[in-house]
């Protein structure tokens, strides 16, 4: 099954709780210093935040949905027929 994980990377702090979280290792947290334009980043205190999603690996269990404090992460799969909620 195809899932998808929608993040609102305006408001993702990078704290790494859904990382941390996901049982499958579907999510990796990348922070560069310098900043580069090698990958689209958000710049946080000087660095580049990058999180990656595997979709291959994602399960679509929702654990980091659960994680995330700042409620910026949206699963969506085949029930939601293209509905998912974006921030």
């Amino acid at each position: 099954m195809a899932f998808a994980v929608h993040i609102n990377m305006e408001h993702c702090t990078g704290c790494n709780n859904c990382v941390v979280a996901c049982p499958v290792d579907a999510l990796e947290l990348h922070t560069v210093d310098p900043v580069t334009k090698e990958k689209i980043y958000k710049v946080k205190d000087g660095k580049s935040v990058v999180l990656d999603f595997k979709a291959e690996l994602c399960a679509g269990c929702g654990v980091c949905v659960e994680a995330c404090p700042h409620d910026v992460i949206r699963l969506a799969g085949p029930w939601s027929a293209g509905k998912a909620k974006v921030q």
